[in-house]
């Protein structure tokens, strides 16, 4: 494919970077979305370190989307701390917190991109674990269309990325089934507790 069909589809995935995360900060602001904040923390950190190691790799404009996910993924780390989304935070969410910010130093160490993004890429995937327990517990609290439109986000990224890697690949291509995971557990626990 040529550039400039790359840039197109880093556009599309731009924008509906944008699309999935206004409502989904908009529910927050509003009370009704309750993120958890080791998730995002964990989230916010290692995609900036992914979207550096992804330039590194020569993902060019695929990258994009990305750097612009990490950056919108921090603000809203900052607005679950400061809302108090989600305050009951178990042992559990503990060790999922550790095992994955244990991991972000571990990158630097490597001196390589591809260890960097694997590394980043159990993080990211450790730190869904805090909002999966809570989503068993309050389903309601988290949204099925963010997670949905995630997993289309990160197949948009990757068709749009202009060097194809292990590197460059492998973290948009777990989060986004992380993302049909987790969008697939919402739908479940609702319908659990809508039959009780």
């Amino acid at each position: 494919m040529n550039l400039e069909y790359k840039k197109i589809v880093s556009g599309l995935a731009i924008a509906l970077t944008f699309a999935i995360f206004i409502p989904y900060i908009r529910s927050i602001l509003k009370g009704d979305i309750k993120p958890h904040v080791f998730s995002w923390v964990i989230w916010g950190l290692g995609t900036f370190v992914v979207f550096a190691a992804q330039l590194a790799d020569h993902g060019g404009v695929g990258a994009w989307p990305i750097g612009v996910s990490a950056c919108i993924t921090c603000f809203i780390a900052i607005l679950a701390f400061s809302r108090r989304g989600d305050v009951h935070i178990t042992q559990t969410d503990w060790y999922f917190f550790v095992a994955a910010i244990s991991t972000l130093p571990l990158w630097w160490l490597t001196s390589n991109p591809l260890w960097a993004v694997v590394l980043l890429t159990v993080s990211d995937l450790i730190g869904f674990g805090p909002t999966l327990r809570k989503a068993y517990a309050f389903p309601e609290e988290e949204s099925v269309a963010f997670f949905a439109f995630g997993a289309v986000r990160n197949t948009l990224v990757i068709i749009a990325l202009e060097n194809y890697s292990t590197t460059t690949v492998l973290f948009p291509a777990a989060v986004g089934v992380a993302c049909i995971i987790v969008a697939s557990f919402l739908i479940y626990r609702r319908r659990m507790q809508s039959k009780l």
